[in-house]
């Protein structure tokens, strides 16, 4: 792993302290958008900055929480990139183009229309694989964001296996029974 990643993260966990769920949170999301990423066979320079926003992408959060009371989605979006681009300059390693990006992808991985770009796709697809266990969603919620929001590959391979195999919806049926 790039030692950036290492440093950013340590920057991030540092700046979550004390919420192990936001932690834990992404860090999950990183791996899944490395797993998509590499299996989608990204470029580098691309996968370089799909991971660094995986690890800051809900940087918003706290500070919304703050100011309005709330972390929607939204808030996050407006709120996030300022926080991203300080952590990224903060952390270093990184150029001002890719921290444009990565402030940019921050900013809208709650807009699920008009995405444009492998890292913007897969960021989402990375956060949803996610946001689906730990908030607990159904099997028909599952499966609208399955066919409205994934495109990838990689990515409808790992909803399919981790939520939509005959395992886990007999698991699913029978926990709420």
């Amino acid at each position: 792993m790039d030692n950036r990643y290492n440093t950013l993260i340590r920057n991030m966990m540092e700046y979550d302290a004390g919420d192990a769920k936001r932690i834990q949170h992404f860090i999950k999301v990183h791996y899944f958008a490395h797993l998509i990423g590499s299996m989608e066979q990204l470029d580098p320079e691309t996968l370089l900055i799909l991971e660094t926003a995986a690890i800051v992408h809900d940087i918003g959060i706290h500070v919304c929480e703050e100011k309005y009371g709330m972390c929607d989605g939204k808030h996050q979006e407006l709120e996030g990139p300022a926080e991203a681009r300080a952590l990224l300059m903060k952390t270093g390693g990184y150029t001002p183009s890719q921290i444009d990006r990565v402030c940019w992808l921050v900013g809208h991985h709650h807009t699920y229309h008009d995405i444009e770009g492998l890292d913007y796709q897969i960021l989402v697809e990375a956060d949803f694989l996610v946001n689906m266990y730990e908030d607990d969603f159904t099997a028909e919620a599952i499966r609208k964001v399955r066919e409205h929001v994934f495109k990838t590959k990689a990515g409808i391979q790992l909803i399919d296996t981790l939520f939509l195999s005959d395992k886990y919806l007999h698991r699913k049926s029978v926990e709420q029974i």
